[in-house]
């Protein structure tokens, strides 16, 4: 039996809300014990830097460029999570003797697989200094440069998470600035790619409109009213119809569509968008998914669960009611990531980011 590792995740991804830390110990196969989690909030100042880092990426054709403001705020991510994690370790008592590795996702500020380019702004070299531990990072970059998605990367552990449910099909929803989704059919076959945004269209929309950071609970939506017209129009989008391996950067599509609506109308329309986009994900699985397990921010918007409920028509529930934590699910796959990395095993496969052949990847530095 392989050695199990005791391995943190850090992961800020395509949010901009702050950075989720898990611990958890895994052979980075069958073997997942949880440990305990954390999430460390980005102020609004910092939210804000990071809409301009995402702004000044736009104009970036190499994955090495940092113009504009990305050197600077790549500088201050990496020492936010270097704090972050001296903090949570602090917390909860551990010694940097007791971890064998730390999986640092950084934060996405450009994905376009289709030009072999995806950037995640943070220094894993940086950040092994400032912590004096194992660090394996840029995990997205190999794949892409195979001609794979680089997304969705969570897979491998979706399905380990998997082996709760007994009915299967089973698909892993994350809701977070993107919405990606896993397939796990009955022996273990991966699907897995974006369905379309997740909170971000919302998370911008309430910024702009009463700079709220996001719709707490779906409240706004709530008390909305969808535009059905729009909604179908934005759901005749390509891709949506396009069959996986698919991703998606956080500004493929704008809430530009609602503007001109009230609040209320504005958070209903874009989560409209989000559930329907999730509901039609379902024509390019195998199979129809028996139970939806939901992880990511978007399990805590009501309208959004509602939404899916309704559509779905199947059991919708949290990812606490089979035993994990909702917030701290990706940072989780990340250290699980992380300990694949360092054994070599591969974190993508074709059904999962369309890669030719199961790929490794991502640096390891100590």
């Amino acid at each position: 039996m392989s050695k199990a590792m005791q391995a943190i995740g850090m992961m800020s991804g395509t949010s901009m809300d702050g950075i989720d830390v898990a611990m958890i110990e895994t052979d980075g196969e069958g073997i997942v014990r949880r440990g305990p989690g954390a999430t460390f909030a980005y102020d609004r100042a910092f939210r804000s830097r990071l809409g301009q880092a995402i702004a000044d990426a736009r104009a970036v054709t190499n994955r090495a460029e940092r113009s504009g403001c990305l050197a600077d705020v790549e500088a201050e991510i990496t020492v936010r999570h270097a704090d972050a994690l001296a903090d949570f370790m602090a917390r909860e008592g551990l010694e940097r003797s007791a971890i064998d590795i730390v999986g640092f996702h950084g934060q996405t500020v450009l994905h376009r697989p289709e030009d072999r380019l995806t950037l995640q702004l943070g220094d894993g070299p940086t950040l092994a200094r400032l912590t004096g531990l194992k660090v394996a990072y840029d995990m997205r970059a190999e794949d892409v440069a195979e001609g794979g998605q680089g997304a969705p990367l969570a897979s491998v552990y979706h399905r380990a998470m998997a082996a709760a449910c007994d009915d299967r099909p089973v698909a892993v929803l994350n809701i977070g600035g993107v919405a990606n989704v896993t397939w796990i059919g009955r022996d273990d076959q991966l699907l897995a790619f974006d369905t379309g945004p997740g909170n971000a269209l919302i998370d911008d929309w309430m910024a702009k409109r009463i700079g709220a950071s996001r719709d707490d609970g779906g409240a706004a939506a709530l008390a909305g009213k969808a535009q059905t017209a729009t909604v179908k129009f934005f759901l005749d989008h390509a891709y949506f119809a396009a069959a996986p391996p698919k991703s998606l950067d956080r500004n493929t599509f704008f809430w530009d569509l609602v503007d001109g609506l009230s609040v209320e109308d504005g958070a209903a329309t874009l989560t409209a968008m989000t559930v329907g986009a999730v509901a039609q994900a379902r024509t390019h699985m195998p199979e129809p998914p028996k139970r939806w397990v939901v992880c990511g921010g978007g399990r805590r918007n009501g309208a959004i669960m509602a939404g899916l409920q309704d559509v779905l028509a199947v059991p919708v529930i949290p990812a606490e009611d089979i035993g994990f934590d909702g917030d701290t699910v990706e940072a989780e796959a990340w250290a699980y990531l992380a300990v694949r990395a360092l054994k070599g095993l591969p974190l993508t496969y074709p059904g999962t980011t369309g890669v030719r052949a199961p790929q490794t990847g991502g640096c390891i530095i100590a």
